[in-house]
This record gives C-alpha cells, structure tokens and sequence, in this order.
C-alpha cells in the first residue's frame, strides 16, 4: 500500500468538546509531575496534565476533570451564587462574562436592570454599547440571567440573529438548557399558569427560543 493510500484510509479525529460542545485544549506541561487541573479560559475547558503522560493516562485524566468541570458548573447554578443585585455589579459581572467567553471583546459602556421592559428579557443598543436586563431575570436561576447578559454581549459584536451571532455563545454551556428554561417560563406566563418574576424554579425543555417573545430566532427584541 501506498503512503498515500495509507493516508487516505486514516479515519479523521473529530475535535474534543465538553458535553455542552465547548472546546476542550489539552495542555502537557514538562514542569507539571504529579497535579492535574482544569478550568475555563475564554470559552474554552482547559485540561493541564504532567507531559510525561501516556495517550492513555490523557485520555482518562481528561475524561474525569472534564466531569469535575461539569459538576462545579451544576452546583453554581445550583447555589445561584454570584447573583447580581445593583447596575454596578451587573455590570462589573458583565465584563468577566465578556472576557470568559467573548474573549473580552464586547465592551459595555453601561448594564443596567429595567423595570419597563415587559416584552423582552434584555435589550441592546450597539451603537451606544448600552444593555438592559428586565427586573424580571433577578428571581430566575443565574445560569438563566447569564445567558441572557452574554446574549446582550454578543449583540454589541452582532446585531442580527445570524451564524455569526450564534457562533458567539456557543462557548457558554449553559445556553441551551438556559434556552429551554426562558421557553418555559414564556410557555407558562402567556397561559396564565405563573408570572415571569416567578420563574425562580420553572424548569423547560427542548432547545429553542421563548414562545410569544416577538423578534427573530423567537428572541425578544433585544436588539435596539
């Protein structure tokens, strides 16, 4: 057989995410001998493992600290720490969300809760850099609130609802679940079956945007 046979029959290595489908990079250190450790870097689950290891050392150490990244991730959300009470640490809380997973690139010149925004969970305004978050999220769980904020985010790099746009959140790897969480709530408000300040506990399924929110993709006039 040719090499060039041989290199037709090798079968491609699909790239390595997480569960969620964020990126994983697996960084060996020669200075690293006996510590694993993982943690997030701009989207990205970084996995740093001893050099010395084997394929098969990788392969399993990579496998528990992507489960471990997973579970701290649950218990945050779980916990709902962090929540945001003032403008000023919602957007304090904005920038790290930015610089976790857009790179630091979309760069707010103001985050503030609303109160009259009843059609919509945030808005943006590109062309000033603002944000605006209904007073609405504040009871929802913050992996809910954060998707929202970081959909706000990306809208100051995208204005429309476009690949480009969604590209930019697929590093969070909550959005899906945080998707179906916004579609329930809307589900039930519109039926008259809780009040959106309600949503602390609501739960949904499936993987699209909030029903009865009109605007592109089923996102809620976010974009001004």
């Amino acid at each position: 057989m040719s090499s060039g046979a041989a290199a037709g029959s090798r079968r491609a290595v699909a790239p390595l995410t997480t569960a969620e489908g964020a990126p994983v990079e697996v960084r060996r250190s020669a200075r690293r001998t006996r510590t694993v450790a993982a943690f997030w870097e701009n989207g990205t689950a970084v996995v740093a493992i001893p050099a010395r290891f084997t394929a098969a050392q990788e392969s399993e150490w990579v496998r528990r600290m992507l489960a471990k990244l997973q579970r701290q991730g649950e218990r945050r959300a779980a916990s709902g720490r962090r929540r945001p009470a003032s403008d000023a640490a919602l957007a304090a809380h904005a920038t790290h969300l930015s610089g976790l997973y857009l790179g630091g690139r979309a760069v707010p010149t103001s985050v503030r809760w609303v109160s009259n925004q009843n059609s919509r969970w945030g808005s943006a305004t590109p062309a000033d850099g603002t944000i605006r978050l209904s007073d609405k999220l504040r009871s929802m769980p913050q992996w809910v609130i954060d998707y929202v904020l970081l959909h706000e985010l990306a809208h100051l790099l995208v204005a429309g609802h476009n690949a480009a746009f969604w590209k930019l959140l697929e590093a969070y790897p909550e959005t899906q679940r945080a998707k179906a969480f916004l579609e329930g709530v809307s589900f039930a408000t519109a039926r008259g079956l809780a009040a959106a300040g309600d949503a602390g506990g609501a739960g949904g399924s499936g993987g699209h945007e909030p029903e009865g929110w009109p605007e592109q993709d089923g996102w809620p006039g976010d974009a001004d």
